[in-house]
């Protein structure tokens, strides 16, 4: 496949930046982003739906990841650490990475849903 890009999030609780009692529940999450298609490509933004258990949804969009656009040969990864505040100890991330390859395609790599717990919480 010409335009393939694969996604792995790992997702971390920090509890020394929560408040369980202030309603504050700050986590981390690393990104591993690879092409695995045939052709070089470019990260060009970003787009996420953030869900909280209380179905509360934002949406953010921006450049690139951390300030960069990382450009990915085939077979090569990039990989960014970033964080998130919620307001419940459960929540989920997904969306997509607008992409533009080296033969002018542009296309989105999809970001499947992952989730963030308060470690106990979920089984």
């Amino acid at each position: 496949m010409k335009h393939q890009i694969s996604i792995a999030v790992n997702t971390e609780y920090l509890p020394n930046e929560s408040s369980t009692t202030a309603n504050r529940f700050v986590f981390a999450y690393t990104v591993t982003i690879t092409n695995d298609g045939e052709i070089p490509a470019r990260l060009i933004s970003r787009h996420w739906i953030i869900t909280d258990a209380n179905n509360r949804v934002q949406e953010v969009k921006g450049e690139g990841v951390v300030g960069e656009q990382p450009y990915l040969e085939p077979g090569k990864s990039f990989q960014y650490t970033s964080g998130t505040v919620f307001e419940t100890p459960v929540g989920t991330m997904e969306g997509s990475y607008h992409m533009v390859a080296d033969d002018g395609s542009e296309f989105d790599a999809r970001i499947p849903v992952f989730s963030f717990s308060l470690p106990g919480t979920l089984h």
